[in-house]
């Protein structure tokens, strides 16, 4: 039975053509890692200096948990797992990917956007699809372009990254597993070199998987070997210390941005008094596989598991008319109470599916913003949040046409 070859085994031709495809996905990548080199990569407290007279965007904490970014538009996207059609649809529609297929950030140099923006993808990139790496690729290389041009990219990890990080595989779609084992050979092929095979992977990843259903290379749905070749790669890439779980641990469960909370599920109350960045640290060490100490629990429950973690809470997103009137002022108060707390005007959450799109309640306090975009999920037309001069409002596609927007207001 044939699979994608290692690259010791590749033909020549073969090989120098995937060099070239890699070559050109990561040409632009190139200048701007060496621009952007100085920036620290552990974020503990950094300013990115912006475009024209912005003051820079400024970076607490590691993982980043408190960002100041005067002047700049937010944006926010909600779950994509493993979508990367349905993620650049959003992207786009957000204003911040260009529409040439050159995977360009445009946060700031579109027709219709003349602010600086700030994006942030809210998690659950992982599971239900068959791009996940390749998302994370695109957004890593989004940010390295937003940071030189006076923006910046944000993401939290989501239920689905803490759940595949612990092992559990149990929502992978069979492509993905493909893809996990690609990208180990695509690795190989650049020499161990994780950036450039990391960074290139949204520019190649597309040509790994034509090549993969030719007949030659085409093993079934069903083969049994070729799925454990999938479950090990992805095994070695999440588990706790490996380099994909490494690319995760830069990213925080709790973000606040301006007076605004960014979380997958919900934070509540006892999360704030636990403290959000020792959340973030906590969980960023697990991910590290660095969690064998006394000072950090081995898997931080607080933050991933359980009905009421930060990740996994639903709290927020229930349906309110399923509910009775003191329940509903129960929420309202724990929301209240949680976003005096850490000095928010309102809370931007994913993790639920909501049939009737972007949404807010209690006075827009709370918003709601996976609307099940991913065709492995509900295959809903894109949706996202703009915030702008600390207003809100919804940006949809008209008719399940993504080149017409429309645009909801709330606030």
């Amino acid at each position: 039975m044939a699979s994608v070859p290692l690259a010791s085994s590749l033909p020549l031709q073969t090989l120098h053509r995937r060099r070239k495809l890699l070559d050109t996905a990561v040409y632009c990548c190139a200048s701007i890692i060496s621009t952007s080199h100085s920036i620290d990569k552990s974020h503990s407290k950094s300013s990115i200096q912006s475009a024209g007279a912005l003051n820079p965007i400024v970076v607490k904490g590691d993982p980043p948990t408190f960002v100041s970014a005067p002047g700049r538009r937010i944006v926010a996207v909600g779950d994509l797992h493993g979508d990367l059609d349905k993620a650049r649809y959003a992207l786009q529609m957000a204003g911040v990917l260009s529409s040439d297929g050159q995977d360009l950030w445009v946060g700031g140099h579109t027709v219709c956007v003349c602010l600086t923006t700030v994006l942030v993808q809210l998690g659950d990139i992982l599971d239900r699809g068959e791009d996940e790496i390749a998302i994370l690729s695109l957004l890593k290389s989004l940010d390295l372009q937003a940071k030189v041009n006076g923006g910046a990219v944000f993401q939290v990890n989501g239920n689905h990254e803490t759940m595949n990080v612990e092992g559990d595989f149990r929502y992978v779609d069979s492509t993905a597993f493909d893809e996990c084992a690609d990208f180990l050979e695509h690795l190989e092929i650049c020499d161990h070199n994780w950036e450039e095979a990391f960074l290139g992977w949204v520019g190649v990843s597309e040509r790994w998987k034509e090549e993969r259903k030719t007949p030659q290379n085409y093993w079934g749905p069903l083969n049994l070997v070729k799925r454990q070749k999938g479950v090990i790669a992805r095994s070695v890439l999440l588990r706790p210390g490996g380099p994909l779980a490494c690319e995760l641990a830069r990213l925080p469960v709790v973000l606040k941005v301006d007076d605004w909370i960014f979380c997958h599920g919900g934070l509540l109350p006892h999360h704030v008094e636990y403290g959000i960045e020792r959340m973030n640290g906590e969980v960023s060490h697990w991910m590290k596989g660095l969690s064998m100490s006394d000072d950090f629990p081995e898997l931080p429950f607080i933050a991933t598991r359980g009905y009421d973690s930060v990740v996994w809470s639903r709290l927020y997103s229930r349906d309110l008319s399923d509910l009775e009137d003191f329940q509903i002022n129960q929420i309202q108060s724990i929301l209240h109470e949680t976003l005096e707390a850490v000095g928010a005007k309102a809370m931007v959450v994913g993790h639920t599916p909501q049939a009737t799109g972007v949404n807010c309640e209690f006075n827009c306090s709370i918003w709601r913003i996976d609307v099940g975009m991913s065709s492995g999920v509900l295959d809903s037309r894109p949706e996202v949040l703009e915030i702008r001069e600390g207003k809100a409002r919804a940006i949809r596609g008209k008719r399940d046409k993504y080149s017409e927007l429309q645009v909801v207001d709330y606030i």
